[in-house]
């Protein structure tokens, strides 16, 4: 049986210099001359859920309680699980292997119609504010958490994951326009692409 091949919607102007097949994605683990960063990484490939419920106090992916208010992020084994509203949430696996999805109606998976990104590095904040008027540091939380709004007009979900690392989480029709715009509103700041082994730096250091 031949495998299904997937692709990202970003593509990034660099040679890859480390590669891996993964559930049929072709994921770039590196590319050459990434620099010191700050960091755009494209993570469209992990696997990503929308759950929706009248009542998500009732949802429990993985034995776990969705959190409770509209903007609080939980993370749980590499998982991140954002509440969005009254009625959605979002699970994204940012690490670890992808379970197969319950087959109960409230999930869908959605990992191809959306695109994911991560900004990671000491600047990331200088970046993020060439690209959004959104508050990504509020003074009544503290990281994980997720908003939503617009980053260079285009509708997105922002989960600050920690204090160096972003991610944003937008419709994949927009994913390459959307993706040269920030590395050319960054390159001021050196923002240069860079492969997922780069992310997991990053988020390791948040576990």
């Amino acid at each position: 049986m031949e495998m299904i091949r997937r692709y990202s919607p970003v593509v990034f102007n660099k040679t890859p210099v480390l590669t891996e097949n993964r559930d049929g994605w072709e994921v770039v683990l590196g590319y050459e001359d990434e620099g010191e960063g700050p960091y755009l990484v494209d993570l469209s490939h992990i696997t990503k859920w929308d759950i929706q419920n009248t009542d998500l106090s009732q949802i429990q992916p993985f034995g776990q309680t969705i959190p409770a208010s509209p903007g609080m992020c939980a993370i749980n084994n590499g998982r991140a699980i954002n509440r969005l509203n009254q009625t959605q949430a979002a699970i994204w696996f940012l690490a670890g292997e992808p379970v197969p999805i319950p087959s109960a109606a409230d999930y869908t998976d959605i990992t191809e119609a959306v695109a994911l990104l991560a900004i990671a590095g000491d600047d990331v904040f200088s970046v993020m504010e060439k690209l959004t008027s959104l508050d990504l540091t509020p003074r009544d939380r503290q990281p994980p958490f997720i908003l939503q709004g617009p980053v260079l007009h285009i509708p997105c979900q922002v989960l600050v994951l920690a204090k160096d690392i972003v991610l944003l989480a937008f419709s994949r029709g927009y994913a390459q326009s959307f993706t040269d715009a920030i590395l050319q509103a960054g390159s001021s700041l050196n923002l240069r692409p860079a492969g997922e082994r780069v992310f997991k730096n990053f988020s390791e250091k948040t576990a």
